[in-house]
């Protein structure tokens, strides 16, 4: 049986905090934006604590898990630093994703297959506290057997090279990569993972992977910031939950 009802949308502020890292202060207040998103209707906030804290800071996340009513997703490295803080603040969920210092945002997916038991031992005690553990990965069957192994509960499957194909008029590449992603979500699916979706994703991109049956949420971050920009935050979440919903053959 395959999951075919409403997608969750979870909505990612690191891009506000972008801005308001580049001049410094306070504004665009990343929490504000959240708070907006969250009265809205957005299912969840993923915000990303890099080590470098490039965009989202530690007040960030502390001062989200105080506003929040809806589930925090936080994303982070397997590292120490970052278990420490999931352990201290207890979010819904923790993404384990890959971190590179020169890269300007999250560019593939983990490499699970090769730190198995690294990683079995890193996400232990955080599902033991309670977080529900998300593995951010290319829509390869290795790394989602492995993320299965190691008891991730959720993979969230990489759409950068898909939305990348598209956008650059590659389609034979685009069309590929969609059919990985649909294979892989179906199989994901089949071992018990709850499945996600997420990177790069705009208006022109979502609708054939929200009318995979499997998925149930996406994340979506740059885009959105950037379409509010123009229209604001919460005309363009609708918009995107619009296209979400018609692809489901929800009305």
């Amino acid at each position: 049986m395959t999951y075919s009802g409403k997608l969750r949308l979870g909505v990612n502020i690191d891009h506000v905090a972008t801005v308001r890292n580049a001049r410094g202060g306070d504004t665009p207040d990343p929490l504000r934006a959240a708070r907006i998103a969250q009265e809205c209707g957005a299912d969840g906030i993923t915000a990303h604590l890099r080590e470098d804290r490039r965009h989202i800071s530690d007040a960030d996340i502390e001062g989200l898990m105080e506003i929040l009513t809806i589930p925090l997703n936080f994303e982070m490295a397997a590292t120490d630093e970052m278990q420490a803080i999931a352990l201290r603040h207890k979010p819904h969920a923790v993404c384990i994703v890959p971190e590179k210092r020169e890269e300007r945002t999250t560019e593939g997916g983990l490499e699970v297959a090769r730190e198995e038991n690294k990683l079995a031992h890193f996400i232990a005690p955080l599902r033991d506290a309670g977080c529900r553990v998300s593995i951010f990965i290319a829509a390869d069957l290795r790394q989602i057997e492995a993320a299965h192994r190691i008891g991730a509960q959720v993979v969230e499957l990489h759409s950068g090279a898909y939305c990348d194909a598209h956008h650059e008029g590659r389609f034979e590449d685009r069309d590929r990569e969609l059919a990985a992603l649909r294979e892989m979500s179906a199989v994901a699916h089949g071992l018990g993972l709850e499945v996600h979706v997420g990177h790069g994703l705009t208006y022109e991109t979502v609708q054939p992977v929200a009318a995979f049956p499997e998925p149930v949420e996406l994340n979506i971050g740059h885009f959105l910031i950037g379409e509010a920009i123009f229209r604001g935050l919460e005309p363009a979440m609708l918009e995107m939950r619009r296209l979400m919903d018609e692809a489901r053959g929800i009305t």
